[in-house]
């Protein structure tokens, strides 16, 4: 437990330095062009075959007669859009915790172990490619559940649980991966793993609800559709700030565990029974 607080409040200390600030934009600017290049080339099919969608079914038809009538038609026109909008967002989301994994982690566990842990031996247990690979594999299990528990998500309770237990599963698989690629050995970091997991899980579940925080910037979109060019990259900019918390959390925290680990003594092998007195 005292691992685990010192750990939140160590992360909470360092996303006020100023390069874990600079760092915490670079995922956002790829992202942002990374929406650009997809709305400029596949922005008006994807709305058009929705709207089609929304026109051929049924009650949605008559919702937009109902609009009509009411004359708040042009909310027919806006639906289109958000829903693309909302579609593609979660997607955006886990590309963010990729690319926080893939480029920023490195960074962030070099400069908590300069910082605190300078003497803590580096036993390069996990090269950059097996990292990328580790993460990309997660991102695909985590899409996959998002995938399959989508219609599960029009439950009230569940969409309050079901998406941070996705985001705080894939937070928790990727970043005590990139916390101890470098520093542990394949079983110290499989140690740690199995030790910590409990406490590991509970911060990924933690972060993974700190990630739902910007579903309160898309839910304002409903009344200020015209901001949305605005609000997805603030909420993406906080998804990012989240996953950058988590990461120095996780780095925090396994670091640590990794250096207690060390420090304990080793236990003696039992010896056999013949053996004893």
């Amino acid at each position: 437990m005292s691992l685990f607080l010192d750990s939140f409040w160590r992360a909470a200390a360092y996303c006020l330095h100023p390069r874990i600030i600079a760092l915490s934009l670079l995922p956002l600017v790829l992202l942002v062009l990374l929406a650009l290049g997809l709305g400029y080339f596949f922005w008006d099919s994807a709305v058009n075959s929705v709207f089609l969608w929304l026109e051929s079914t049924e009650w949605l038809a008559s919702a937009t007669r109902w609009l009509d009538d009411m004359g708040l038609g042009g909310l027919k026109n806006a639906l289109a859009p958000l829903l693309v909008i909302f579609a593609i967002t979660p997607v955006l989301v886990v590309l963010v915790l990729f690319f926080v994994a893939l480029l920023m982690t490195p960074a962030i566990v070099n400069l908590v172990s300069r910082r605190r842990f300078p003497a803590l031996e580096r036993k390069h247990g996990a090269s950059f490619l097996r990292g990328a690979f580790w993460s990309l594999g997660s991102m695909l299990l985590a899409l996959l559940a998002l995938v399959i528990s989508l219609p599960l998500w029009l439950i009230p309770p569940l969409i309050l649980v079901l998406p941070p237990l996705i985001w705080g599963w894939l937070t928790y698989r990727v970043m005590t991966f990139d916390s101890l690629a470098d520093h542990a050995s394949g079983d110290e970091r499989r140690l740690v793993f199995r030790e910590h997991r409990v406490w590991l899980l509970l911060m990924g579940m933690a972060t993974g609800y700190l990630g739902a925080a910007p579903s309160i910037v898309w839910a304002s979109g409903w009344f200020f559709a015209a901001a949305f060019p605005i609000l997805i990259p603030a909420a993406i900019w906080i998804y990012t700030l989240v996953f950058v918390f988590a990461s120095l959390w996780f780095s925090h925290y396994c670091l640590a565990a990794l250096e207690q680990m060390r420090r304990a003594p080793v236990r003696a092998a039992p010896q056999p029974l013949e053996a004893l007195p």
